[in-house]
């Protein structure tokens, strides 16, 4: 059969493309919990027969890159038994997932019999069981203390979940009505994508939309490969560090030594530090997806972020390495660290060869997971702050987007309305705002991070968790520009005692009437400061952004 034209490919892949979307869509409008339908903390992917990425909704980009090795997992597991309607679930990071937090769905799409694509919803849940709430547990040192461990279960037949598997998942969990609901959701979305390509196969043939994913593909490669040839060839070493594990280890170096040659680049991530006692360490298929995402962002937007895209891409790395943990090691924060300080370094090394594509860090991430009894509807909850985000890198065409988050997620992760966040919780912000001279200095300075005061008005004791990174190395400032001001939180009790909050830390104890201070980190800046405009340097100060 002949390759479809290129009139047709650019419809089929505009269409592909359209079907995450609305699979987006369906996922933001039936969620139940805060974290997916106010924070969007999901993802949608379509991969082929053969478990390959064909296309990629703009949700979660640490979550994408990661989602081909879960259809892998399925299909290792069940290999010809996978049968039409069947809907398969895991969040095992050592059987296919990143962290144990986000689920994701699989369901097969069958023509005729015949398997020819996977539809995925990968989503984090509000709480996954384990020691403590929210899915994050900084004292963990095993990844059975993390959570509930599923690798690739049928978890229904006949597009129909079964339900004594949902109540075993559900009843593991401290928040079983959010968890269902949002399950739900993901399960319609993926059969919303199933339904959508049955719509395609039908019309053109399972062998055609083959060969048109393959031609996609192609073209996606050329793509990539012409932009890589016009960079400098060499070998680069590229360094980031983490502040801690949250037990004794500090200063922890991801290491990245990349080569480009041609339009080949080669990642090695070897010489990083080996892995930790605490829960920083990456799963494998979290790993590789921070180096496909550092390698996406120095890319052109208008690259398709598919499997072709990828393969002048060739990753090396160590097990028994903080990158790529052996089996048993807890992993919950690598999909926000360490896969920021992965692409961190991977961008340092680059910046070598592309300077007018790297970018001035973007800001860690840093959250709280506030449990307690909600007064106002006599029933518990578990928040999660996604508010004061950090600040984005400045880069070679302006100044960084401020609050607009980590690497990992690149805008994707939102805060929400403020308003929506009291009426859904027992929780008053007196304030919620740029935080001043938080932006790393450069010709173009990064963007500015988040601040703001938060009073929880439960009406009993409230516990919080933190799990996060930043609050001793701000983002990283590229080619000449200046790190941005690490992150700073307060815990400042109804007396007016303060505490600074640990990265790290379980079990904080929250009462009523207590204030939460965040001071957000910035982004890094992005060349030399005495290059910056002095009209801008004046802007920014009339608007209070920049003090000194």
């Amino acid at each position: 059969m002949t390759r479809p034209d290129p009139v047709a490919l650019a419809v089929l892949e505009n269409r592909f493309r359209a079907i995450v979307e609305e699979m987006g869509e369906a996922m933001l409008r039936t969620t139940y919990s805060q974290i997916l339908n106010s924070s969007r903390d999901f993802s949608i992917a379509l991969c082929d027969a053969q478990c390959r990425l064909v296309a990629q909704a703009d949700h979660i980009p640490v979550h994408v890159g990661a989602m081909p090795f879960a259809a892998r997992a399925v299909a290792d597991a069940f290999g010809d038994q996978v049968r039409e309607g069947d809907i398969f679930l895991l969040n095992d990071p050592y059987h296919g997932g990143s962290h144990l937090p986000d689920l994701t769905i699989v369901v097969p799409v069958m023509d005729n019999g015949v398997l020819r694509f996977w539809s995925l919803v990968r989503a984090h849940q509000t709480d996954i069981g384990g020691a403590t709430h929210g899915g994050y547990n900084p004292a963990a040192t095993e990844i059975w203390q993390e959570g509930l461990r599923v690798p690739p279960i049928r978890l229904g037949e006949g597009r129909l979940p079964r339900p004594d598997l949902v109540m075993m998942l559900v009843t593991n969990t401290r928040m079983p009505r959010e968890v269902r609901g949002d399950l739900m959701a993901m399960i319609g979305a993926a059969h919303l994508g199933e339904k959508r390509l049955l719509t395609l196969l039908g019309k053109h043939g399972g062998a055609m939309l083959a060969e048109a994913v393959e031609a996609i593909f192609d073209l996606s490669e050329a793509h990539a490969r012409r932009i890589v040839a016009d960079w400098r060839d060499g070998t680069w070493e590229g360094e980031a560090i983490l502040d801690d594990d949250g037990h004794d280890a500090r200063d922890i170096r991801i290491h990245a030594r990349v080569t480009k040659q041609g339009d080949r680049l080669t990642v090695d991530l070897s010489d990083s530090a080996p892995q930790t006692v605490g829960f920083v360490n990456s799963s494998y298929p979290n790993m590789r997806s921070a180096v496909a995402m550092a390698f996406a962002y120095l890319l052109d937007p208008e690259v398709a972020k598919n499997d072709g895209a990828f393969r002048p891409l060739e990753v090396i790395a160590k097990e028994g390495t903080v990158v790529w943990a052996r089996e048993g090691a807890p992993v919950t924060l690598c999909t926000s660290h360490c896969s920021n300080e992965i692409v961190e370094a991977v961008v340092k090394a680059l910046a070598n060869a592309c300077p007018d594509r790297a970018m001035g860090g973007w800001g860690r991430r840093f959250r709280i997971a506030i449990q307690g009894r909600d007064p106002r509807r006599n029933r518990n909850f578990v928040w999660h702050l996604f508010h004061a985000r950090p600040g984005g890198g400045g880069s070679a065409r302006g100044d960084g987007w401020s609050t607009a988050g980590e690497w990992h997620s690149a805008g994707g992760l939102k805060f929400g309305s403020v308003e929506m966040a009291e009426t859904r919780f027992p929780l008053f912000f007196q304030h919620h705002e740029f935080r001043p001279d938080s932006a790393g200095d450069g010709t173009h300075r990064g963007g500015f991070g988040g601040e703001l005061a938060l009073v929880v008005e439960s009406d009993g004791p409230c516990r919080g968790n933190t799990a996060g990174d930043g609050a001793r190395h701000g983002s990283v400032g590229m080619l000449g520009g200046e790190d941005s001001a690490p992150h700073r939180y307060v815990l400042q009790r109804s007396d007016g005692s303060e505490r600074v909050l640990a990265t790290k830390e379980v079990g904080i104890a929250i009462a009523p009437g207590d204030t939460l201070r965040v001071q957000a980190a910035g982004g890094g800046g992005w060349g030399p400061p005495e290059k910056r405009d002095p009209a801008a340097r004046a802007a920014d100060r009339r608007e209070g952004l920049v003090t000194r």
